[in-house]
């Protein structure tokens, strides 16, 4: 998903520190929510993009716009239409290609509306000086960060403003949080954060899948079935816990994936695992 394949050239002379490579997410792509917000029309076309799963078409599609560097100025008609998880594939792209571990993360931010968990994507990457991962929000530009009144550093966001999907999960089962205030729009529930860390299991394993993906797997299922009895509950508890471990237990995350087939996403979409 993250390789930038026949575009990689795009990626040459890319700088080091992380608020620039932020600056190149966020001049390169616009954020569905934000468009509606600043009346832009987006036609058919510019959302259908949207649906584009791995980087590489993605740079495809910028280079199509406008051939100048990452760097060079984008105005809002040519940049490319994303989401959350759009701005963090870029972003742990760039990391990858730059070979700094980084890798996409699926959970919560409670940043977005007051005593909710909002559906969010970010990117963490792993700082050799301070041997530890950090959590980096690229979506997260000065007038996002003033919109929401952020005052945390979008560059190292603190565990208590993003929730990781495994620790929501293992909130709402121990009657920490209510599973109704984790969501989307009109979308919210137990099921939902379930899908949340499917998502989150497989982006840890490099399969960084769309947010509405679904239908196959761990995710055929809808919002609004029923929960499934307790032992299938209590198989979807030791997942969420492997990705809450995921630094200490990652060999057992890559072990699980490989020989669990409901983690297979379909064949047609022609994915290649990194």
């Amino acid at each position: 998903m993250t390789e930038a394949g026949t575009h990689a050239s795009l990626f040459g002379n890319l700088p080091d520190d992380m608020a620039s490579l932020c600056k190149i997410v966020q001049n390169n792509m616009i954020h569905v929510f934000w468009a509606e917000r600043m009346k832009i029309k987006l036609s058919k076309a510019r959302r259908s993009t949207l649906q584009i799963r791995p980087i590489s078409e993605k740079l495809e599609q910028i280079a199509k716009t406008n051939s100048n560097a990452l760097t060079a100025p984008r105005n809002l008609g040519q940049r490319q239409v994303g989401n959350c998880r759009d701005f963090t594939l870029f972003l742990v792209s760039m990391l990858r290609h730059k070979n700094i571990p980084a890798r996409a993360r699926c959970g919560f931010g409670t940043y977005f509306e007051p005593g909710r968990y909002i559906d969010h994507w970010v990117g963490e990457y792993w700082n050799a000086a301070e041997k530890r991962w950090i959590m980096v929000d690229s979506e997260l530009d000065p007038s996002a960060v003033q919109t929401y009144n952020i005052s945390f550093d979008p560059l190292d966001v603190p565990a208590n403003e993003f929730i990781t999907a495994g620790r929501a999960w293992k909130m709402c089962r121990t009657a920490k949080a209510d599973p109704d205030k984790f969501g989307i729009l009109d979308m919210h529930g137990l099921r939902f954060v379930w899908g949340d860390v499917v998502r989150d299991f497989l982006a840890l394993n490099k399969i960084e899948i769309l947010p509405w993906d679904g239908g196959w797997g761990f995710l055929n299922c809808k919002l609004s079935d029923p929960l499934p009895n307790e032992g299938t509950l209590k198989l979807y508890d030791k997942i969420a816990q492997l990705t809450v471990d995921i630094n200490e237990r990652f060999a057992e995350v890559r072990a699980y994936y490989k020989e669990e087939p409901m983690f297979r996403v379909p064949s047609e979409w022609g994915i290649r695992e990194e």
